[in-house]
């Protein structure tokens, strides 16, 4: 049996080299090109006589639309396969990975596919977020006692 050392040589051996160059291109190029549809659209909403706030709203759920209407057609994974991290850091990519899981297992169902896989990979970034930031509140209130 090989040891960690050898089976990571053999592995870097027969692993294509990554054009890190291009794909860090494509992901700025692409997930620019996502903020930049947000940004027209927020023009858009804000000529239609839409306050900040609401343009503001209204852009990030025509983001999340977008992105769940892509993913279900399928095309929002070639779009990602393409531009890797470009299609994460926006809303959009959170969209996806919140209904990718209930798309691949709804031949389950609803309750043990759909209802018990949705949540599968956005699950922790949502919990997490939701502790952070209840930490960060209990931190500023206590701090707020001092000052």
């Amino acid at each position: 049996m090989e040891n960690k050392k050898e089976y990571g040589e053999r592995v870097a051996r027969h692993s294509p080299a990554s054009p890190v160059i291009k794909n860090c291109v494509l992901a700025f190029l692409i997930g620019g090109g996502i903020c930049a549809v947000g940004q027209l659209l927020f023009f858009l909403y804000n000529m239609l006589s839409a306050s900040m706030e609401d343009a503001y709203t209204l852009v990030t759920v025509s983001l999340i639309f977008i992105a769940v209407l892509l993913t279900g057609f399928g095309i929002f994974d070639n779009i990602a396969g393409v531009a890797g991290a470009g299609t994460l850091v926006p809303v959009t990519g959170f969209a996806n990975a919140v209904v990718s899981p209930a798309i691949d297992t709804k031949a389950e169902g609803l309750v043990v596919g759909v209802g018990a896989n949705i949540f599968k990979v956005a699950g922790p970034v949502i919990l997490f977020t939701t502790l952070a930031g209840t930490l960060y509140g209990i931190i500023e209130y206590v701090m707020s006692l001092f000052v």
